[in-house]
């Protein structure tokens, strides 16, 4: 369980989200430009506080590609979003037993390193189309690798994550999770 590695996440997370200034950069995320991937994260994290509460899913009004998330309060809305996923998440016992992400049933263990790796993942994606760095807690790099590489396969034949990304073994834990989802650590704009 990785309970403990989400609010230190967030934070920085949120960090590099306030300091983002051009919304058409590309990012390193394959098919998202900055908005793209702002867009994405404001669609799915109402999903996964859903997920994390045992709740019933939003109701979908077409699917993230509809959505026209990234309007004027964007960064209030994906703040106000990330404290609630960190107030489900920082919880243990978000991270027991089984719940469903729209109609599939998980592990809610796997639902709680999704939400940490949108942190650790999508943090670093913004943060390198921004050119900035993303200061990210090994621990949490390390948990992000072993989620990433547990359910790489799947992730990859589902278009979450692209192909594996070759990283030297003794590579930092960041650069390694980068790699195991699909994206190369010296991605540059």
């Amino acid at each position: 369980m990785n309970a403990e590695l989400v609010r230190p996440a967030a934070a920085e997370f949120l960090r590099i989200v306030r300091a983002v200034p051009d919304l058409t950069a590309p990012t390193p995320c394959a098919g998202y430009d900055v908005r793209g991937l702002l867009n994405h994260l404001l669609y799915w994290g109402p999903w996964l506080v859903a997920a994390g509460r045992r709740e019933s899913p939003p109701s979908p009004s077409g699917g993230e590609a509809e959505a026209a998330l990234v309007t004027d309060d964007w960064r209030a809305a994906l703040e106000k979003q990330t404290e609630t996923l960190v107030d489900v998440f920082e919880t243990p016992s978000a991270w027991t037993g089984t719940t469903a992400l729209g109609t599939a049933e998980l592990p809610a263990a796997v639902v709680g390193d999704m939400v940490l790796g949108e942190f650790v993942l999508h943090g670093w994606d913004l943060a390198r189309a921004s050119g900035q760095a993303l200061d990210c807690d090994p621990a949490a790099a390390t948990a992000v690798y072993e989620s990433a590489v547990a359910m790489g396969e799947q992730a990859r034949s589902m278009g979450v994550y692209g192909p594996a990304v070759a990283v030297a073994e003794d590579a930092p834990p960041l650069a390694r999770a980068l790699g195991a989802a699909g994206r190369d650590p010296g991605w540059t704009p």
